[in-house]
């Protein structure tokens, strides 16, 4: 059995991290410059992400290495509803598809719960713990960038059962931490991780063709030139 594990991702993954924050629509976002139909798009791919991990999650709560780090209270299905209510309206099942992108993110989660559950832990590394990390920046750069007025479509960004998110997170750390899991387990797992920032890359790529259109080329071009470490990436490290 190994340890660790939580150093290991945090190492492991660091460059996909850096990737990630540097893809254009990404950098424009850390830069303030939202794009609410852009934004909309991004939430509604969430909200099936969220939605199949979520599921998948609790499939497996009873599992011996995914049940470590199966904590109910990170759920976003329900605050991504609330945001969908805010962009799209009440009838905003309807309007809402998930993207090329998005599918090929549902289907990996799918996939690897149905094969091989215990790599469900990257995906729930990935996503929670950035949000957690960086979800107070990124609801103030969205409400900023958006004009909007707090508690208006940024439900995404707040843990309403987790009190004291650095306790949680070094709880949960922790847990992985701990997993009864081996080297070669362990490297699968921030392998999955690098994966899951790859398929979080390809959706936010998807978007950039309608932040170019909303805001222009130029602008665009002057946002996006230089290579930087995001504030987020430095929040998920503390």
């Amino acid at each position: 059995m190994t340890s660790n594990l939580a150093s290991k991702l945090r190492e492991g993954t660091k460059k996909a991290h850096s990737a990630a924050e540097n893809v254009g629509f990404v950098k424009c976002f850390l830069k303030g410059v939202v794009e609410k139909n852009s934004y909309r798009k991004l939430v509604a791919n969430l909200y099936f992400v969220y939605s199949a991990m979520e599921e998948e999650m609790a499939r497996h709560a009873q599992h011996p290495i995914v049940s470590k780090i199966y904590f109910s209270e990170l759920n976003r299905k329900a605050s991504l509803e609330q945001d969908l209510y805010f962009y799209y309206g009440q009838g905003w099942r309807d309007q809402i598809e998930l993207s090329a992108a998005g599918q090929a993110y549902v289907a990996r989660i799918r996939e690897i719960s149905a094969t091989q559950p215990e790599l469900l832990i990257a995906h729930s590394y990935t996503r929670y713990l950035g949000d957690l990390s960086g979800g107070q920046i990124l609801k103030g750069i969205a409400q900023r960038g958006m004009n909007l007025t707090e508690g208006e479509g940024t439900a995404f960004y707040e843990f309403q059962d987790i009190s004291d998110e650095k306790a949680f997170k070094t709880n949960y750390r922790q847990a992985l931490d701990e997993m009864p899991v081996d080297e070669a387990t362990a490297d699968q797992i921030v392998d999955e991780a690098n994966a899951a920032f790859g398929l979080n890359m390809k959706m936010f790529n998807e978007l950039e063709g309608n932040l170019v259109k909303a805001i222009g080329l130029l602008l665009y071009n002057t946002l996006t030139r230089r290579k930087t470490r995001g504030s987020t990436e430095l929040a998920t490290a503390e």
